[in-house]
């Protein structure tokens, strides 16, 4: 038969019985199905005498903003869902009590329990759903620009074999670039060389001790400037 008026009594109880053992309209994920009835019932159903459809229905509000994403056929009508044969108690708050031992009813359960209970349950999947998107994006290396100070001896340094030396050090995460020779006094010259290292990989000290390694040529080293790319 599907479902029937949902503004009345007895299209409630068809709803409401009909989500006492399901989470959405119809599968196993909010779709179309649960835009159409939530929306053919203006608002939450009283959470007393419908338990199961006011959790359902407090649980699809958190979807508003997707709805036009979610996946179905938008055109179905809410009756085009729900059972085949109706099946309810019409008011569920006079209903008479199920045969069952009294031990197995929770007389101190709530409603506001078992929302919280769905809410915390969604937030948790839509968490783990971000870290996984989070996770499979790749990462961008963080990287420096650096323009490094290389000081020689003396005016008698072969500054061409220290530039040379310096060159020669080749390390993942490290690129070399344009260098030039800077005027210090007495004739002695510097060699200022710009690098980009990718800041995970490469450490400037352990790079300055590597150069400065160059005894014949090198007399120290210094950083001259240091930015962010």
């Amino acid at each position: 038969m599907g479902f029937t008026d949902l503004l009345v009594d007895s299209g409630l109880a068809v709803l409401n019985s009909w989500l006492e053992t399901r989470s959405y309209i119809v599968g196993y994920t909010a779709s179309q199905a649960d835009v159409a009835t939530f929306k053919a019932l203006k608002s939450s159903p009283d959470s007393t005498k419908y338990p199961h459809a006011a959790r359902w229905y407090k649980h699809i509000a958190s979807y508003e903003s997707e709805f036009a994403t979610l996946e179905g056929d938008a055109s179905k009508p809410y009756t085009a869902y729900g059972p085949e044969v109706a099946e309810v108690t019409l008011n569920p708050a006079k209903a008479p009590a199920a045969e069952e031992d009294d031990d197995d009813v929770d007389l101190f359960g709530s409603d506001d329990e078992e929302d919280d209970a769905e809410a915390a349950r969604v937030r948790e999947e839509r968490l783990a759903a971000y870290r996984e998107k989070k996770a499979a994006k790749p990462k961008v290396a963080a990287k420096s620009v650096v323009t490094l100070d290389v000081k020689p001896w003396d005016d008698e340094t072969d500054m061409e074999a220290l530039e040379a030396a310096v060159r020669a050090i080749e390390q993942d995460g490290l690129v070399w670039g344009q260098s030039k020779r800077v005027p210090v006094g007495f004739g002695i010259n510097k060699l200022q060389i710009n690098l980009v290292i990718e800041d995970e990989k490469v450490s400037m000290t352990d790079l300055q001790e590597q150069i400065e390694g160059f005894e014949d040529y090198v007399q120290s080293t210094d950083i001259a400037a240091m930015q962010k790319l």
